[in-house]
């Protein structure tokens, strides 16, 4: 699948990766059925294209993609090698989207002092791949890129970007950032909850994880959030801006926003109190509003 090709609405969802295989494989199916265009899954750890592979067996039309394909966690070598074989199993519907994670993460997994500088790192990722013997497309990767030196490295060798927990203006950066031509397929988390308490709770609940992070609280920084925003469990202003929460038509329209801001594709990661089930009833709710 060529990332310029890549455009309505998708789904992003960890459980389509770690869940039961064939739960996973059985919604995946569903999914595409009911008009979602692509399925984006996670990679903290393990083998990532066993599920990549169960997910395009399931599916006929739909991109698979990573959100993204761990830089530590796989050499171009064999990223590139499994992006060949995948395609010649099931035609070019894999995107691999790159990323460079994140310190305090990889220094846990690996040997502290793993984690390097970004930018050279990415560079070197992305000459591997090119060298592979079977070299992976520019058109078949996209970058996870925040900051501007790594939207200009996704403009020049990549087919664009997958901007991940980000607002429409940020959504706007990253179009300005890889130009008129490239990807832009931007993360959503969405709670369908229209009581303000329990769909913030919901929404903290999984910001916990990334309010530490300097690649995302930076990014945020740079649109003018505060490290006040970033305290606590982060600000309803904050909370808010990254997670939308309400009804159908309130979701629907923030997807729009991104849309307007130079979004190609939204994909959407719905959030529910119990992060580890398949979120099955939401997506079948919210389908006939985005697709």
């Amino acid at each position: 699948m060529s990332g310029k090709r890549l455009s309505g609405t998708g789904i992003w969802s960890g459980n389509l990766r770690y869940g039961d295989a064939g739960e996973a494989a059985a919604l995946a199916t569903e999914l595409e059925a009911l008009g979602f265009s692509a399925l984006w899954i996670p990679d903290v750890g393990g083998d990532v294209f066993g599920p990549l592979g169960n997910l395009l067996q399931a599916t006929s039309s739909a991109t698979i993609a990573t959100g993204i394909l761990n830089v530590w966690m796989h050499t171009p070598e064999e990223a590139a090698a499994e992006h060949a074989r995948l395609t010649a199993e099931h035609g070019p519907r894999f995107l691999c989207g790159i990323g460079i994670s994140h310190r305090p993460l990889i220094d846990r997994v690996n040997e502290p002092g793993t984690y390097g500088k970004p930018i050279p790192t990415m560079s070197a990722s992305l000459d591997g791949l090119d060298a592979a013997p079977t070299p992976m497309a520019t058109e078949d990767r996209v970058i996870a890129a925040l900051g501007p030196k790594m939207l200009e490295l996704a403009r020049t060798r990549t087919a664009g970007t997958h901007p991940y927990l980000v607002t429409p203006e940020l959504t706007q950066a990253a179009r300005v950032g890889v130009g008129p031509d490239g990807l832009v397929a931007s993360e959503q988390g969405v709670v369908l909850e229209a009581d303000p308490a329990k769909a913030r709770e919901i929404a903290r609940l999984h910001l916990a994880t990334y309010l530490g992070l300097p690649n995302y609280s930076n990014n945020w920084k740079r649109q003018g959030f505060t490290d006040d925003d970033l305290a606590n469990g982060g600000s309803d202003r904050l909370v808010d801006a990254l997670v939308v929460w309400g009804d159908e038509a309130t979701i629907a329209a923030r997807v729009q926003a991104h849309r307007d801001a130079g979004a190609d594709h939204v994909c959407i990661q719905v959030l529910t109190e119990d992060p580890r089930a398949f979120p099955a009833a939401q997506w079948r709710t919210l389908a006939p509003t985005l697709t």
